[in-house]
């Protein structure tokens, strides 16, 4: 359980939420785990198969706290709200923020210096711990030149600029990422992106980790009352959850890509892990669907120390943080949304 900004994440299973005396009692197994003052939150979240009471419903709502169910592997399930204002007022502003080509390019530009600074944190990591067995100077030389993508961001004044230069430097990074693959090489060679369908093995875990961290961003947006539908980088389009898209460019590289690398260099996964369409699509079996989750949880339950608000939290909580930070900054609390810069 975490306490981030005035919100309550309960990411323990099983949990029951309680009220007494205007106080919120988690308790699991008989025992209390936390007590909180109702007073002093903005909204509660909760992970997996987690209860709550009428009562506790009843008096979030009528105080305006959103109370939020997420699954276990953190899909969107519902929210309790009372009158809906609060979450009225904040969409009205994004989407005049959207509807702003000054507004939409500096959100969008926060985003891919997000992005572009973690590309270049992977390689440079890389490069650093495994000098004997990649060509570190290959890798160097990708993030100089991502680097100097992201110094031009801030010049872009439109979203289909922006795209260009996010375009330019993902085709550097995935460039050298054969590099960072440094077992099974007969199984595990990276040729560059496809998707829609995936045609190897790589492209079908990367593309399979994407759609679940974009499931997560779209949970926290819609979790903080944003419309995860609407976006600043990402344009409209019918079904396509473009302001998620926005903010997980940010995090694709530190939690969906170095998931991908581990379990390849563990050996965690082989080529009878995989299936071959006739189209020539290439997917996960079931069993290595699972296998790939698992693994995914066990990333999100590590800690870590967020580099912007200084405080711990599971790598899980990322997307939350980021998307509470967004939704103040878009109320006017924060002058500028700060993106997640990993160190």
């Amino acid at each position: 359980m975490k306490k981030l900004l005035n919100v309550l994440y309960v990411t323990q299973p099983d949990c029951y939420l309680a009220l007494e005396n205007e106080t919120v009692c988690v308790r699991k197994e008989e025992q209390t785990l936390l007590r909180l003052p109702l007073l002093n939150l903005e909204g509660i979240v909760t992970f997996g198969r987690t209860g709550a009471s009428p009562a506790l419903m009843g008096e979030c709502a009528r105080r305006g706290v959103d109370l939020v169910f997420l699954t276990e592997h953190g899909r969107f399930l519902a929210r309790v709200a009372g009158e809906s204002h609060g979450n009225v007022t904040l969409r009205r502003e994004q989407y005049r923020a959207a509807d702003n080509l000054a507004r939409s390019c500096g959100l969008g530009a926060h985003f891919l210096l997000g992005k572009l600074f973690n590309s270049k944190w992977v390689l440079e990591r890389a490069a650093r711990e495994y000098p004997q067995r990649v060509d570190a100077q290959a890798l160097k030389a990708a993030s100089a030149q991502i680097g100097e993508a992201a110094a031009r961001l801030p010049l872009c004044q439109t979203p289909e600029q922006l795209r260009g230069e996010e375009g330019g430097a993902a085709t550097t990074y995935f460039r050298v990422f054969d590099e960072m693959i440094l077992n099974q090489k007969e199984t595990f060679h990276f040729n560059g992106r496809n998707r829609r369908p995936p045609t190897d093995p790589v492209n079908a875990l990367l593309s399979f980790g994407y759609t679940l961290l974009a499931r997560e961003c779209a949970a926290a947006l819609e979790g903080v009352g944003l419309d995860a539908y609407v976006g600043f980088l990402h344009r409209d389009r019918p079904g396509r959850i473009s302001l998620a898209l926005d903010l997980m460019e940010e995090l694709r590289a530190v939690m969906v890509d170095r998931v991908v690398l581990a379990m390849i260099n563990r050996r965690e996964l082989s080529a009878k892990d995989f299936i071959t369409q006739e189209s020539g699509a290439v997917l996960l079996k079931d069993d290595s669907r699972k296998a790939f989750l698992a693994a995914w949880q066990g990333r999100k339950q590590e800690s870590i120390t967020h580099p912007y608000l200084e405080e711990k939290l599971l790598w899980g909580l990322v997307p939350h943080a980021q998307a509470l930070l967004l939704a103040r900054h878009l109320r006017g609390d924060l002058e500028a949304y700060p993106p997640f810069l990993w160190k």
